[in-house]
């Protein structure tokens, strides 16, 4: 009774702050928007958003039985017919994207290779899948569906393109906010100048700020969201789309800590899926590091988003679900959290719990880039001896990842650049690949020639956003034995599944990462989204004056 007493109590004095708070926060609102509209339009979506996620909670919490009863009658009816409607809507979709793959490409019919490098890496998988007769295609073409739908809002529309350009630009943003404290510990010229000083403080920083989102909630909140609608579209389990949806923030050891007392149950599907999203995308606080670079933001966040469905889809046709899963149902499943006391925990915690990544990171990339010039070095002599010396690592992976980044949509002359990439990529790691592109990107801007001595120096503007793209993933060599310590350390009892099953959703990753870069292949028009915003702005900024010749040029 006292417990009771104690908690109304609490309860009473809690409400008046939340009201106060609303309250202030009403008035904040009005008075940006008063002052400024325009300004403020970031914070009414964002406001918008906050409100409808809270108003469907609500509705859900307090009216969701009574609204399901009444819809009883409408869902009995949609049962009933579920199987000639579910062909209707297949059919549709089908003549939708025939047709709109005939007038996109009317014009740009070389688009016409990504969308054959999708059906190509598609009809891989399914072809080397463990089980092909017991694949559900529900997952696979739901997943397929999202990243399509994903891609072309965040490529194709201007409130998509607006918005993650935004976004992009909000990260580089918040990010820089790390040279204050970078600059304080190591200097400023250090970390102007220095690599280790300035690409590896951002990790510490990310994952300081990442910390203080899961104490206070918010992480886990988007993190539902997000799996919530893979799981109702895609049918796929609970813990298995928790874990995906995870990665999109956080790493592939940190992502199944969300769903650490059920590992022990899932089925070997699940962890194939859950060991697939890790590979296919990467974590927030790398993708800092890689925007120091100077990779584009935008198209790291969206390749990042697209890559979760995808992820699903394509594990659940390489490894297709054999047993009856545990967890159909998310009513059982709670998300772990941690076990900080207060904000200022969180905040240590996670900048310390950064220094192995750090570490890690610079001792990879010290080992593998001695080790490549070593490789480069040694086939140097080898090919010598029968008078070709310049045989490299780069020049192997040339050839024989070149059919793969032509098919991504890549130019003929510059898919031998960008397979050396991909291959650096699989058989490295992603860090030397984004610094390698992100030379070729500086290269373009100080206006270098595009070959020098042979050797191309950058490439368009088109290529290095597929390559973004199919760079996007923890999926390489070095990788698998992360992923087997980390699993096991968490469910020693499944170790000899992870190890079975680690080498084929490495693979599976791999052809998600190339499955995403195909998609922003078809998609991505440079002339056609860029150039019309950069028109727009010159002639409002009268910077081309109406009426000249190079007016009516732009216009034409």
């Amino acid at each position: 009774t006292d417990f009771v007493r104690k908690q109304a109590i609490s309860n009473i004095n809690i409400t008046p702050c939340i009201l106060l708070l609303a309250l202030g926060y009403v008035a904040y609102f009005i008075a940006a928007c008063v002052l400024d509209f325009q300004r403020a339009t970031a914070l009414v979506v964002l406001t918008v958003l906050a409100v409808f996620a809270k108003s469907y909670e609500l509705i859900k919490k307090y009216k969701g039985d009574r609204i399901a009863e009444c819809c009883t009658p409408l869902n009995t009816c949609f049962k009933s017919n579920l199987r000639w409607l579910k062909w209707v809507f297949l059919l549709v979709v089908v003549v939708l994207l025939v047709c709109w793959l005939a007038l996109d490409t009317s014009k740009r019919p070389e688009q016409l290779i990504s969308f054959g490098g999708v059906c190509m890496f598609i009809l891989l998988i399914f072809l080397f899948s463990v089980h092909r007769a017991e694949v559900m295609w529900r997952p696979v073409f739901w997943g397929l569906g999202l990243q399509f739908c994903i891609g072309l809002f965040v490529i194709r529309t201007q409130p998509g393109f607006i918005a993650f350009e935004w976004l992009g630009k909000q990260v580089q943003t918040f990010l820089n906010y790390t040279i204050a404290g970078s600059s304080f510990v190591f200097g400023p010229e250090l970390t102007a100048k220095v690599f280790a000083f300035q690409a590896l403080p951002i990790v510490v920083f990310f994952s300081s700020v990442m910390s203080i989102l899961y104490f206070l909630g918010v992480m886990q909140w988007l993190i539902l969201k997000i799996s919530w609608v893979m799981q109702i579209t895609m049918g796929t389990s609970a813990t298995e789309t928790l874990s995906v949806a995870g990665n999109i923030f956080v790493g592939q050891t940190e992502a199944p800590l969300l769903i650490r007392p059920y590992l022990q149950d899932m089925t070997k599907s699940e962890i194939h899926a859950v060991m697939v999203g890790g590979f296919a995308t990467i974590a927030g606080s790398v993708m800092g590091a890689f925007i120091s670079f100077g990779i584009d933001p935008s198209s790291l966040i969206s390749a990042s988003v697209m890559a979760a469905p995808c992820a699903l889809a394509l594990s659940k046709l390489s490894y297709p679900e054999t047993e009856e899963s545990a967890f159909t149902s998310e009513k059982n499943i709670k998300v772990a959290c941690g076990d900080e006391q207060n904000i200022l925990e969180a905040a240590s915690n996670g900048a310390s719990a950064s220094i192995g990544l750090v570490a890690n990171i610079a001792a990879n990339l010290i080992a593998f880039l001695a080790i490549l010039e070593f490789i480069n070095n040694a086939l140097s002599w080898f090919g010598g001896m029968v008078g070709f010396p310049e045989i490299t690592f780069e020049l192997l992976c040339s050839y024989v990842f070149m059919p793969v980044a032509f098919m991504m949509g890549i130019p003929y002359d510059e898919s031998f650049t960008v397979a050396e990439l991909i291959g650096t990529k699989l058989f490295l790691n992603e860090f030397v690949a984004y610094e390698k592109l992100a030379t070729l990107k500086i290269n373009r801007l100080n206006g270098l020639d595009e070959l020098i001595g042979g050797e191309r120096q950058w490439i368009s503007v088109r290529s290095e956003i597929i390559t973004t793209y199919a760079l996007c993933g923890f999926a390489n060599m070095s990788s698998l034995g992360i992923v087997i310590g980390g699993l096991a350390s968490i469910c020693p009892s499944r170790k000899g599944d992870i190890s079975s099953l680690v080498l084929r959703a490495m693979i599976t990753g791999t052809c998600v990462s190339l499955v995403n870069s195909c998609i922003a292949g078809k998609m991505h028009h440079w002339f056609d989204v860029h150039s019309v915003f950069l028109l727009i702005y010159l002639i409002s900024s009268d910077f081309v004056p109406q009426g000249s010749s190079l007016f009516l040029h732009l216009t034409v």
